[in-house]
């Protein structure tokens, strides 16, 4: 039986077309993009052509693109400027942010370097903008305001222009971790009130360890990593050339391709719920998957039998990919921070499912068969 991989949201393989753009910066174009003679202006350039591409295709401009080696990175690095350069006092987040943005939130005031506020929630996951609202009108301070553009566990997306104006009208930095969102949705980030964006090339087919922070030209902030001019000065450290190389040719193919490709990946989410609905008794959903939600993304609650405790080893047993919150803690059994936080009920399971172009209606038939003969 051929694995069936339903993990996505965790990290997508990588295209073909992708490691093709990659092979020759892995074999000939081996110059170090710092060396002047013929070898260094190549790699030099292969660096400079995807930094406008991608720049072009999120329509920034192309010195407001920083390369890095993920989301991660890019996170805590827009996160500790905007503290530490940009004199943010006070931080708004929320409870159902990726860890890179909460560990680091956490870190710096735990640090005594910020004081930190959470944003309620409401019933269904998405974020209260009346509450945002409210805690910057109640605020003297300057603050930073970081939330998600998608949730990684239940895909819920808030409306990063409502944010951004909020943002704007009480003078706050705004950050937000797009990482589900970049190479899965179009940008405009000339005509979007956001300072920080973040990327990661492993969720759109893209390779891993490799990433970018957009910074709005309107913001000036310090290096990150020390010891070396690259990356205009900001991020010291020899490229990572094919995986730069390789992060703008995913997001050119994801970008050309979006409409079909969000298309069939949304058929294949809404199957899932219908065929679920149907088959399993119980089932319900995490977040608003019908609604303002990442189309990619499924976040299902089954219900708890003795069976069922064991759900994720049981789907890989039987060779399906899944995951039961983020993928960056798999393996970790303290369960998911996010579905905690929605308050869940304790007589449940979650898992995320996650689709790519890939994957078929009757792959999902098979594994909704699987899940029956569990629960």
């Amino acid at each position: 039986m051929e694995r069936i991989y339903l993990d996505n949201a965790a990290t997508t393989a990588l295209d073909p077309l992708v490691l093709e753009a990659m092979m020759p910066y892995l074999t000939s174009r081996f110059g170090n993009p710092s060396s002047i003679y013929s070898y260094g202006r190549e790699s030099r350039m292969g660096i400079e052509n995807s930094r406008k591409t991608v720049a072009k295709l999120l329509n920034a401009h192309p010195a407001e693109i920083f390369f890095t080696s993920g989301g991660t990175e890019s996170s805590n690095a827009a996160i500790t400027a905007a503290v530490r350069d940009l004199g943010c006092k006070h931080i708004i987040s929320s409870k159902i942010e990726h860890h890179a943005t909460l560990h680091t939130v956490n870190y710096l005031h735990k640090n005594g370097e910020a004081a930190v506020s959470f944003v309620k929630l409401l019933p269904d996951g998405h974020i209260d903008l009346l509450h945002l609202e409210e805690l910057l009108i109640n605020n003297t301070e300057k603050t930073l305001v970081t939330l998600m553009h998608a949730n990684n566990e239940i895909g819920n997306k808030i409306d990063l222009h409502a944010v951004g104006t909020i943002c704007r009208k009480h003078k706050a930095i705004f950050h937000s971790d797009t990482v589900q969102t970049v190479g899965h949705f179009p940008f405009d980030l000339r005509n979007t009130p956001v300072d920080f964006i973040t990327g990661s090339g492993h969720k759109f087919h893209g390779p891993k360890g490799v990433g970018i922070l957009y910074i709005n030209e309107q913001i000036k902030v310090k290096p990150f990593i020390h010891g070396g001019s690259q990356e205009r000065n900001m991020r010291a450290g020899t490229e990572n050339l094919y995986g730069i190389v390789g992060f703008a040719k995913a997001l050119e193919l994801a970008t050309e391709n979006h409409v079909a490709d969000k298309e069939k990946i949304e058929g294949l989410k809404f199957y899932m719920m219908e065929v679920l609905e149907k088959n399993i008794p119980g089932t319900s959903f995490n977040g608003d998957p019908k609604g303002n939600s990442l189309y990619a993304v499924l976040s299902v609650r089954l219900p708890k039998t003795e069976k069922s405790e064991m759900l994720l080893f049981n789907l890989d047993i039987n060779n399906i990919c899944a995951s039961g919150g983020s993928a960056c803690t798999s393996g970790a059994e303290q369960g998911s921070h996010v579905i905690r936080a929605l308050k869940d009920n304790p007589n449940n399971v979650t898992v995320r499912f996650s689709f790519n172009k890939h994957n078929t209606n009757s792959e999902i038939d098979h594994v909704v068969e699987k899940l029956k003969e569990m629960i």
